[in-house]
C-alpha cells in the first residue's frame, strides 16, 4: 500500500470530522464522575440521560462523563446496570462539574417509567457485536472445580466457543485463539490459561469490569484478527478496609483493599493452587515428590492529585509450575501498567499509558545426566498510548490517539545442562519489531434517530534487524502500513428497539505457531515479515436489536460475515519448537466465516440470564493444503447453544445452571492404510473432513448465604457440580492396532471429565 493513498484518506476524515464539528450553537458542558457510593469504584459504561430526549453520554473506562447543552433547565437521569437510577435537577447557566454516586441494588416500582430506557439502553447504543459482564454475573456461573473464571464465562456469550474441554483458549466467530487481543488494565497478557487451560489467569475478585468486542472493535484497538476482550481490574475501596477471599478444595484466594491516606486507595489479591499437596497421598514415589501448583498476583493503586489529574499503577504476576523427578515444565505472564489521566477542561479528556508486559515458559528434561536437556522461550512488549476523548457539543465525540509498542522475540535457547550430557546447545536469534498507531473516530448525533460512528486506523509495523539479516543491528530492515477503517451506524425505531450495521477492518501483525487448535502454553509466537504478511480481515455485521416487558428483557440479532486473507495454516507434521527457519513450515491462503447470533437475556428479577445461540460456518482455503480445496477449519461448529441462569430462592439461598452444546470439532481421521512389509501406514482423509461427536455439558451451582443482612462480615457456602450427567466428551480420538491382530485398528475415546462436585467457601468483611 503506497503512503500517497494513505494521506487523503486520512485528510478526507478529518474535513468530514471538521464539517460535523463546525456551525454548532454555544453550549455549556456538565462533567464528572459516576461511582459506587459505598468503594468508590469508578463506575465504566454508566449512562446519563437527558429525560425526555434521546441525548445522552456514557461514562468513559475512568468513570468520567461529559455533557455538552444549550443554556436550561435539565433533569438528568444516571443508570448503570444492577444499581438504583439517580434523578439530579440542574438548571445549566455556566459550565457546571456533577459528580454522582449510585447504590447498588434493584429498582423500585416507581422509577421504572423513569429507568426503563436507561437502565440498560442497548438499542441506542452506537455499537453491536459488543458484550459486558460484570463481576458479580461472573460470579454466579457455575464454575469448574469452585473457580470463578472470566474467560470460561466469555465462553458461554454467542459467538464465542471454547476451542477444547476445559480449556481458557477461546474462538470468537470462526477465528483462532490467537486472534483475541487479550487485555488486563491495558496491558498485553499473551497466555491466558492456569493449569494448561483449565482455569484463566484473572481472579475475579480482583475484576471490576469486563467488554468482549466480537466484531465492532474500537479504532483506538487493534493488533488482532478477531475480538478484544478488555478486562480492568478494581481501583481498590477509598472508603473504607475491605477484604474478599474463598477457600476451595483445590485452590484459596485472599484480596484486601483499601484508602491510603485521603488522595489514594490500593488493592492487592492472591491465589493459589494447592492441588499438590494432595500428591503426598500418592502410591507411586514419583507422584508423591511431583510440583503441581500455581499462582498469581494483582496489585493497583490510584492516586488522585487534584480534580484533573489521576495516576494509575497497576501489575500482575502468574506463574505455573508442573515438575517430576525427571521432567518439569514452568510458564507465566507478567504485566505492568503505569497511566496518567488528565482533564485538560470539562471538554477534553486524556489518559497516557505505559506498559510492559511478557511471557515466558522453562522446559527440562533430566532422564540421565547423558540426556539432560532444557529449554525455554517467550516475549516481551513495552508500550506507550496517548488517548484523547472530546466533546465538542451534543452530537458529536470525537477520540484520538498514538500508540507505540517495541516487540522483542525470543524464539528459544537451550540444550544440555552440565558436562555429562551429549545434547548441545542452540541459541535462536532474538527477534525484535515496533509498531506505531495513529487513530482518529467520532461518533455523531443525526436528527435524533440516527447515530453514526466512524473512524480510521492507521499502523505500521517494522522489522528491526538483529545483526543477522546483512542490516546493520537495530536498523529497520521491512516495513508494513495498513489503514483499518471502521464504521457503524444505528437507526432508532422507536426508544425500544434499533436496527445497526457495522464494518470493520483489522489487521495483524503477530501470530502464533502451535500445532493445536486449542493452544498450548508452549506455543510460539512470530511476527510478519518480507516472507510472512499480516494477516486481514474485513468483517460486515448487521442486526436487530429490542427491549421490551420495561427492559427486563433485551433481545438481539446480528448477522456477520468475515473475509480473511493471508491466514496462516501449517503443513502436516509441522515443526515449531527449535526451528529457526519457521517459516519454511508455514503455508498461506484466504479464509471466511460467517453466521448468526441470536441472543434472550433477562436482566430483572430473582431469575436472570440468557440463552444464546449461534449458526455458523468457517472455511479456509490454501494452495498447498488439502490440494488447495476449501476446507473447514478447526474453529468451525455449525451450532452452539448456552442457556444461563440465576434464580434467587430466598434471600440466603440461590441457584445457577448453565448448560451448553456444540457441533463436534473438525478433525481428520485415517480413512485406509497400506502395508510396507511388518509395518502399517495409514492414509488420512482430507483436512478436518471429519467430526469429534457434538459436545454438551450441563452444570450446576447452589450457594447459601452463612451471614444475616447488614452484618460487617459476610460469609457463603458454594456447592457446584460441573457436568452434572456424566457426559464423556471427547477430548481426542486416537486409532490403534490390537495387540494380538496388528491388522485390526480401533478406535478410542479419551475423554477429561464426568461430573466434578466442589465445594468453596467463601467470605468478605
Amino acid at each position: 500500500m503506497q503512503h500517497k493513498k494513505q494521506i487523503p484518506a486520512l485528510l478526507l476524515l478529518l474535513l468530514f470530522c471538521a464539517q460535523n464539528l463546525l456551525g454548532q450553537e454555544k453550549n455549556f458542558t456538565i462533567s464528572g464522575t459516576i461511582k459506587d457510593r459505598h468503594s468508590g469504584e469508578d463506575l465504566i459504561g454508566a449512562e446519563v440521560l437527558v429525560a425526555g430526549t434521546h441525548t445522552g453520554a456514557v461514562s468513559n473506562a475512568y468513570g468520567y462523563y461529559v455533557l455538552s447543552l444549550p443554556q436550561g433547565n435539565y433533569t438528568l437521569v444516571f443508570s448503570y446496570l444492577g444499581y438504583v437510577p439517580k434523578e439530579i435537577n440542574l438548571s445549566l447557566t455556566a459550565n457546571a462539574k456533577q459528580d454522582v454516586t449510585l447504590v447498588e441494588g434493584g429498582v423500585e416500582l416507581g422509577e421504572v417509567v423513569i429507568s426503563a430506557e436507561q437502565k440498560n439502553n442497548r438499542p441506542g447504543k452506537a455499537e453491536m457485536s459488543t458484550e459486558k459482564l460484570s463481576a458479580k454475573s461472573i460470579k454466579s456461573v457455575p464454575a469448574l472445580m469452585g473457580e470463578v473464571d472470566v474467560i470460561k464465562a466469555v465462553q458461554l456469550l454467542p459467538g464465542v466457543q471454547a476451542t477444547s474441554e476445559g480449556s481458557s483458549g477461546f474462538s470468537v466467530r470462526g477465528g483462532g485463539h490467537d486472534q483475541n487481543l487479550v487485555l488486563l488494565d491495558e496491558a498485553t497478557v499473551y497466555n491466558a490459561s492456569h493449569l494448561m487451560g483449565f482455569f484463566s489467569v484473572f481472579n475475579n475478585d480482583a475484576i471490576k469490569d469486563v467488554t468482549l468486542y466480537k466484531g465492532d472493535i474500537p479504532a483506538s484497538f487493534g493488533g488482532r484478527l478477531s475480538s478484544l476482550l478488555d478486562i480492568r481490574s478494581k481501583d481498590g475501596n477509598n472508603q473504607r478496609y475491605t477484604a474478599t477471599g474463598g477457600i476451595g478444595l483445590i485452590s484459596s484466594r485472599l484480596t484486601a483493599e483499601g484508602p491510603v491516606g485521603d488522595k489514594a486507595s490500593a488493592i492487592v489479591s492472591a491465589r493459589r493452587t494447592y492441588a499438590d499437596m494432595f500428591l503426598f497421598f500418592a502410591r507411586e514415589e514419583n507422584l508423591r515428590n511431583s510440583t503441581l501448583y500455581f499462582y498469581d498476583m494483582n496489585a493497583k493503586v490510584n492516586y488522585r492529585i487534584d480534580p484533573n489529574n489521576r495516576l494509575y499503577l497497576a501489575g500482575y504476576l502468574g506463574r505455573d509450575k508442573f515438575g517430576m523427578r525427571y521432567a518439569g515444565m514452568a510458564f507465566g505472564n507478567k504485566t505492568g501498567t503505569l497511566r496518567w489521566n488528565h482533564i485538560f477542561s470539562p471538554l477534553l479528556f486524556s489518559n497516557f499509558t505505559l506498559m510492559a508486559s511478557s511471557y515466558d515458559y522453562y522446559l527440562r528434561s533430566e532422564i540421565s545426566s547423558q540426556l539432560s536437556q532444557e529449554f525455554e522461550s517467550g516475549l516481551e512488549d513495552y508500550a506507550f498510548k496517548a488517548d484523547f476523548s472530546y466533546h465538542p457539543n451534543p452530537a458529536n465525540h470525537l477520540k484520538f490517539g498514538y500508540h507505540f509498542v517495541f516487540h522483542t522475540f525470543l524464539p528459544g535457547e537451550g540444550g544440555g545442562i552440565g558436562e555429562e550430557s551429549i545434547a548441545g546447545r542452540i541459541a535462536m536469534d532474538r527477534e525484535f519489531a515496533m509498531e506505531n498507531v495513529l487513530y482518529l473516530a467520532n461518533e455523531t448525533d443525526i436528527a435524533g434517530k440516527l447515530r453514526l460512528k466512524y473512524g480510521l486506523r492507521f499502523s505500521t509495523f517494522q522489522n528491526i534487524a538483529n545483526g543477522q539479516e546483512h542490516q546493520p543491528k537495530g536498523s529497520i530492515y521491512h516495513h508494513f502500513e495498513r489503514l483499518e477503517p471502521r464504521a457503524g451506524l444505528v437507526y432508532l425505531l422507536n426508544t425500544d428497539q434499533s436496527v445497526k450495521a457495522g464494518y470493520t477492518r483489522t489487521v495483524q501483525y503477530i501470530q502464533l505457531a502451535s500445532n493445536s487448535s486449542a493452544g498450548s502454553p508452549l506455543d510460539l509466537w512470530f511476527q510478519a515479515s518480507p516472507d510472512v504478511k499480516p494477516q486481514l480481515c474485513d468483517q460486515f455485521t448487521v442486526g436487530y436489536f429490542r427491549n421490551f416487558a420495561y427492559d427486563a428483557y433485551e433481545f438481539s440479532a446480528e448477522a456477520y460475515y468475515k473475509d480473511m486473507r493471508h491466514v496462516v495454516d501449517f503443513k502436516d507434521h509441522a515443526r515449531l519448537l527449535i526451528n529457526n527457519d519457521l517459516t519454511g513450515e508455514l503455508r498461506f491462503g484466504q479464509g471466511y466465516s460467517c453466521g448468526l447470533e441470536l441472543m434472550l437475556r433477562k436482566t430483572d428479577g430473582p431469575l436472570n440470564g440468557w440463552i444464546g445461540y449461534t449458526l455458523s460456518q468457517s472455511r479456509r482455503r490454501i494452495d498447498d493444503i488439502n490440494q488447495g480445496r476449501w476446507y473447514r477449519s478447526p474453529y468451525d461448529k455449525p451450532h452452539n447453544i448456552s442457556i444461563v441462569g440465576t434464580y434467587e430462592i430466598t434471600p440466603r439461598w440461590s441457584a445457577s445452571a448453565n448448560w451448553v452444546y456444540a457441533s463436534g470439532t473438525p478433525v481428520t481421521y485415517p480413512t485406509g492404510r497400506f502395508q510396507i512389509e511388518d509395518s502399517y501406514v495409514p492414509v488420512y482423509s482430507g483436512r478436518n473432513e471429519y467430526r469429534y461427536p457434538a459436545y454438551h455439558r450441563l452444570d450446576l451451582s447452589l450457594t447459601l448465604q452463612l451471614s444475616k443482612p447488614g452484618k460487617p462480615f459476610r460469609h457463603e457456602l458454594n456447592l457446584s457440580l460441573y457436568n452434572a450427567y456424566g457426559r464423556k466428551n471427547a477430548w481426542t480420538i486416537l486409532f490403534r492396532q490390537e495387540d494380538d491382530q496388528p491388522d485390526v485398528s480401533y478406535a478410542e475415546k479419551i475423554y477429561l471429565f464426568t461430573f466434578i462436585p466442589s465445594l468453596t467457601w467463601n467470605f468478605s468483611f
